[in-house]
């Protein structure tokens, strides 16, 4: 991977971190649906009318939406609200050894000896992490918030072809714009009373639903589809998932007040240990 693209991966855990852990206040107002859906809509509407209709690609991108998109970020988000944010930053690092598991079984790649090892401690991580008293009797919000690390992961393997023929920024706006509306349908059908959210939301909380919306999600997915045309997996993911930790990390220690525990801490070095060995490859496995 050449600097530029280097640099330009480095964008998206600065954004994504920061983003992921500030949206959490803001569903005191906004139901993590609902705040989803507001993201999604935000973003199409800045980006939608400087592409024109991916044809033949349509159905394609709706399943990838609703995969990748709308169930992910829904079950995700909904698991972000039960848990505090310096936890669930950490747990979403399992998309990576569910990425290993879903590109065996879809794309029929062989994990090597190293990355099962990195799978299994990481999930070790997991079980440390999940010990830490802020999390007792928490585990509806831990297991949604893994459950959609999974499916982010699957979401992945099904955009990653996509990203190969679409522009990356259209990629975003396309996948945003089937999304966005099928998340507010869902939220009003599960969450309800959409328009009495709206209506009373705080002005400091619909500052951060206009930046994820309008700010994270065009510039963290352009980016990661971006350089993810231009370079093979291996080499993105690295920068992006390490990234991703200490940004949501220091953001929910400075911005929420969260006291991280020691066995969040552990478990986190675990898990970030045994996400490294997966993702980390010498150069005759990569020839």
């Amino acid at each position: 991977m050449n600097l530029k693209d280097t640099l330009i991966a480095s964008l998206v855990p600065i954004f994504l971190g920061f983003g992921f852990v500030i949206a959490k206040p803001a569903m005191v107002d906004f139901p993590p649906i609902l705040l989803m859906g507001l993201r999604f809509i935000f973003a199409a509407s800045i980006l939608i009318w400087w592409f024109p209709i991916p044809k033949g690609f349509l159905k394609k991108i709706f399943i990838a939406s609703f995969i990748a998109n709308t169930l992910q970020y829904s079950i995700t988000y909904t698991g972000l609200n039960f848990i505090d944010a310096s936890a669930a930053v950490l747990l979403v690092q399992t998309e990576v050894p569910f990425g290993v598991i879903f590109a065996f079984f879809m794309l029929k790649e062989k994990p090597t000896l190293r990355a099962l090892i990195g799978i299994g401690i990481a999930f070790v991580g997991v079980y440390i992490l999940t010990g830490s008293p802020n999390l007792d009797g928490k585990i509806f919000g831990i297991t949604l918030t893994i459950l959609g690390s999974a499916i982010w992961a699957l979401g992945q393997v099904i955009v990653k072809p996509l990203s190969k023929e679409i522009n990356p920024l259209a990629l975003v706006a396309w996948l945003a714009l089937f999304s966005g509306p099928t998340l507010i349908l869902i939220s009003a059908v599960i969450e309800g009373d959409t328009i009495s959210y709206l209506s009373t939301a705080k002005f400091n909380h619909w500052l951060i639903a206009f930046y994820i919306g309008f700010i994270m999600q065009p510039i963290t997915y352009g980016c990661f589809y971006y350089v993810l045309k231009n370079n093979p997996l291996y080499k993105v993911l690295p920068i992006v998932t390490m990234g991703i930790p200490p940004t949501g990390l220091l953001a929910a220690i400075f911005l929420l007040g969260e006291k991280p525990t020691s066995e969040l801490f552990i478990g986190g070095l675990v898990i970030i240990f045994g996400v490294i060995m997966i993702l980390y490859k010498k150069k005759e496995e990569v020839n």
